[in-house]
């Protein structure tokens, strides 16, 4: 980020919980059957005002859902950053699917987008100004330094072992005036009204999750330092938000309702996936250990009784 003074801007929106009987006669199956219609709804703009993972079709299909939680999260947006219509250099760091790539490359045709992930799952038919390379972005990088307009990073967990030093390789390759943007999870369970058991399944969970990923040598908590990192590199007028995503759909609000039913499906789609590796990797865990877990933590990830959340 680029400018004269450094602030913090945190977006600690208050959710309000559903009526404890709001959801009988709810089917909470339901919903998985409208969610590819519902992101296909999203990405034609329907909707109004509203490596330690595994990288196989299930998982591509879950980041590709995660993009369109992101978008109503943010309030149909796809960044936050304040840059302008006629970039010329955009990087996508960890680009995944490849999917904020190739909207960003449909929503700004002056730019030239470069997605780059160590994991060749990227399509090949893409927008004329959008490219991939297959890359690790912890390496030090071969573009040209003062080169980026805008770089963008999401949902970097389990993949970066060094953020100071991605970070200012960030720095280092972008222009004057340019803008650096990282969304992230902050790896802790947050609970704001006391529902969700202390000692139950879930909070056991992310306690572990955490320990893991500490012993993967990429802690959860790092997002929590972004900004003091942002500024240590020398970038300018650093901002930081924070949102909150729901568990299920435990809130209220009807846009955060549906955050809720698309994170429940995250959850539902990747924590097999992600949880046997992490846990037999980090922890040392047998794979019948963490199913075990597992199916306890799925039980009340679906209890809208419990008001959990994961901070962005």
């Amino acid at each position: 980020m680029s400018g004269e003074s450094s602030q913090v801007a945190q977006e600690q929106q208050q959710l309000e919980a559903a009526d404890e009987h709001s959801d009988e006669g709810y089917d909470p199956g339901s919903d998985r059957s409208s969610l590819t219609s519902l992101a296909s709804q999203i990405r034609h703009g329907v909707i109004e005002n509203e490596y330690g993972l595994p990288r196989d079709e299930d998982e591509k299909d879950r980041i590709d859902m995660a993009h369109e939680k992101y978008f109503l999260l943010l309030e149909q947006k796809r960044y936050l950053a304040p840059i302008g219509p006629d970039l010329e250099q955009i990087l996508d760091l960890g680009t995944g699917t490849g999917i904020w790539a190739m909207d960003i490359a449909d929503e700004i045709p002056s730019a030239q987008v470069t997605g780059i992930d160590i994991a060749p799952i990227q399509p090949t038919w893409v927008p004329p100004n959008c490219r991939f390379e297959i890359d690790d972005i912890e390496a030090p990088w071969t573009f040209r330094t003062d080169f980026f307009d805008y770089i963008f990073a999401r949902d970097l967990v389990f993949a970066v072992r060094d953020f100071p030093r991605l970070i200012k390789q960030c720095y280092e390759h972008l222009k004057p005036g340019g803008w650096v943007e990282f969304e992230c999870i902050y790896g802790v369970l947050g609970c704001d009204d006391g529902s969700l058991p202390e000692h139950g399944s879930f909070r056991q969970f992310d306690k572990l999750l955490r320990e893991a990923a500490v012993a993967f040598g990429t802690p959860l908590e790092d997002p929590d330092k972004f900004k003091a990192w942002f500024e240590d590199a020398g970038l300018e007028m650093v901002v930081e938000k924070r949102y909150k995503i729901p568990n299920n759909s435990w809130p209220k609000d009807k846009r955060m309702k549906m955050v809720g039913v698309f994170e429940r499906e995250n959850f539902l789609q990747g924590l097999e996936g992600m949880s046997l590796r992490v846990f037999q990797k980090g922890l040392g865990w047998t794979p019948e250990e963490t199913s075990v877990l597992l199916a306890k933590v799925l039980s009340e990830l679906k209890n809208t009784r419990y008001h959990a959340y994961y901070p962005l």
